[in-house]
């Protein structure tokens, strides 16, 4: 096979272990003589998977009996649906720090009227591009809930704490779950797509404190409604087996290399050799600001002066094995997504290419 070095946004690089054991279940799943994609989600073998997959989240993030975890389809655009629907009853505020962040809070304000409720935000920072993550902004004590988005994986910022909130506090954390330890105890609900950090597209995870639920004074449709999911163990329809499959064993390679500790002590390693990089290299310059870079998504364009060389160096990154480097269609340049596990050698493969690069037009 080809030796590449995948640094795509999503979905992205997996951990090998989960690959091989992902293969293994399409051949033969827990010797049932059929694929793991044709076995019934009734069968023993297949409720054990949902039970370890459960216990793998709880266990890595510490997750407390306060809250419940589920596996849902839709995505995290369909993670913005719910939040609405169970938690907006009259305000909900939201922190603009994206397309993701915004698109959030376009469902909300289009759905709000319905329940005779209004979404907003409570701070932006859309006059800079998305750059960086506005400080200083005071949360409303009346808002139903405030909702962020930790990683913004277009523009490369990212919201690395766990903040206090007097109101309940909703993270869309599809980008960079489980990539840090999260005081989960500080979130009403925590919810994303999985095909970035824990498994392939096709499932989102939700982690939901269940005191929050049931405070609504609308109908919540049954198939949007987290008690539906709860009651059911996240099997009231037919789950999307593979994708829980694949992110069970992303969860259990995680596990075994140290947990979210340990990975997050390699993510910020990854992340300060390819920023230190763009820092010394007179052709490239990072786009957020620094205090705010995130460590999943690094985001930089060509230096002033050296713009006309971007699709030069994108033929050059290709040519050295460097897959998805290119910058989202929305703001172009170069992006770099280093997610769980993506190996600390394909980052110094991306450095080593940069210098080789710079070599060329010294």
């Amino acid at each position: 096979m080809k030796k590449v070095h995948n640094f795509n946004a999503g979905p992205c690089v997996l951990p090998k272990q989960a690959i091989d054991a992902a293969i293994e279940a399409l051949k033969d799943f827990e010797g049932t003589g059929m694929p793991v994609i044709s076995v019934s989600h009734r069968t023993k073998e297949w409720e054990a998977v949902m039970d370890e997959c459960r216990a793998l989240w709880k266990e890595l993030l510490n997750i407390p009996d306060t809250h419940e975890v589920i596996f849902l389809g839709g995505g995290a655009s369909m993670g913005f649906l719910y939040v609405v629907e169970n938690l907006l009853n009259k305000k909900a505020g939201y922190l603009e720090t994206g397309v993701w962040a915004k698109k959030a809070l376009k469902e909300a304000k289009g759905l709000a009227p319905q329940f005779g409720a209004e979404a907003f935000a409570v701070a932006s920072s859309a006059d800079t591009t998305y750059n960086y993550i506005p400080k200083g902004y005071e949360i409303p004590t009346d808002l139903d809930y405030f909702h962020i988005t930790t990683n913004n994986t277009i523009y490369g910022t990212e919201i690395r704490y766990d903040m206090d909130c007097p109101v309940p506090l909703v993270a869309d954390m599809s980008s960079d779950i489980m990539s840090r330890p999260v005081d989960v105890s500080k979130y009403a609900v925590i919810y994303g797509g999985a095909q970035k950090n824990v498994g392939p597209a096709g499932v989102m995870f939700a982690i939901v404190r269940k005191d929050i639920l049931g405070k609504v004074d609308h109908y919540i449709p049954t198939m949007l409604n987290y008690q539906t999911h709860i009651d059911g163990g996240s099997m009231f329809n037919t789950p999307p087996v593979f994708p829980i499959f694949v992110m069970k064993e992303t969860l259990k390679w995680l596990k075994g290399i140290g947990g979210v500790e340990a990975i997050n002590k390699l993510n910020v390693e990854k992340a300060e050799m390819l920023y230190n990089e763009i820092d010394r290299n007179p052709l490239f310059v990072g786009t957020a600001a620094k205090e705010d870079r995130s460590i999943m998504n690094v985001c930089f364009v060509m230096a002033p002066g050296y713009e006309t060389l971007q699709d030069e160096f994108l033929a050059f990154a290709k040519a050295n094995g460097m897959v998805g480097v290119k910058g989202h269609r929305s703001v172009g340049g170069f992006r770099a997504s280093i997610y769980n596990a993506c190996p600390k050698e394909s980052v110094q493969a991306l450095i080593d290419c940069m210098q080789e690069f710079e070599k060329l037009h010294k």
